[in-house]
């Protein structure tokens, strides 16, 4: 069932895992949450949210912009905006490729091609993200060393990163600071954490690139498809040589 789902581009493999563990995808009107299951998409009538599952659908890459306040998922229990509800215009299956805080805004990519979803999202392809935080006080340069190699989180050291204050040092306000870091890995709100550890908590943060992805013109709440360029550049992040992880909101 997650070889049909991913096929179909409904979502990569690991998350047609989750949507069958939610009691979300039937076959024939049967809920199916069996892991192992099978089905034939010839004969069979798949659906997932009560929305039958096309063998072929198009393909379609989407950029968007999220605003803060938006949550990254199809669909909310709470009831609140999600970022579909910001593409109406979109009638294919899309879903996020990763995720984006609520509370964060910033560049978010969604596509109903499972194959490179798969590969975007796999920690062992470690596809660069940059984010952009305004946080509370002024790091030094030691607490900057500190991020740069990596701080405990959950028990265990975060991989390496790329950072440095931007925006003249500081933000606007003289009490706070603009601070851009380059991620290779993707834990839960990974970003505010490792600020927080270096006692600079995040009052804003937005991710501004996605592998090779900028946006460019595109203004908050806004979305398009991916150029040709893009796409062909985002392919290529993907599928690079596989290599080990290197030294991921």
């Amino acid at each position: 069932m997650q070889k049909i789902l991913s096929g179909a581009g409904v979502a990569s493999r690991r998350a047609a895992e989750r949507l069958m563990r939610e009691c979300r995808v039937t076959v024939n009107g049967q809920v199916v949450t069996e892991l192992g299951a099978r089905a034939d998409p010839e004969r069979d009538v798949v659906r997932v949210d009560e929305r039958r599952v096309e063998r072929q659908p198009r393909r379609r890459y989407m950029l968007l912009y999220k605003p803060r306040g938006v949550v990254t998922t199809r669909n909310d229990p709470q009831g609140r905006t999600t970022v579909l509800d910001l593409m109406p215009r979109v009638r294919q299956y899309v879903y996020p490729v990763g995720r984006l805080d609520y509370d964060s805004e910033g560049l978010l990519l969604l596509t109903n091609d499972g194959a490179l979803a798969e590969r975007l999202t796999h920690p062992r392809h470690a596809l660069e993200r940059v984010y952009e935080a305004v946080v509370r006080g002024i790091p030094g340069e030691a607490q900057l060393r500190r991020l740069r190699a990596g701080v405990h989180l959950d028990g265990r050291r975060t991989a390496p990163v790329e950072v440095r204050l931007v925006g003249g040092h500081r933000a606007r306000r003289t009490d706070q600071a603009r601070i851009e870091i380059v991620l290779r890995e993707g834990r839960n709100r990974q970003v505010r954490r490792m600020l927080s550890a270096i006692g600079h908590p995040v009052l804003r943060l937005r991710r501004v690139q996605f592998g090779p992805l900028r946006a460019h013109s595109l203004k908050t709440g806004e979305y398009r498809e991916l150029s040709a360029r893009e796409l062909a550049a985002l392919r290529a992040a993907a599928f690079a040589a596989d290599h080990p992880e290197r030294p991921s909101a």
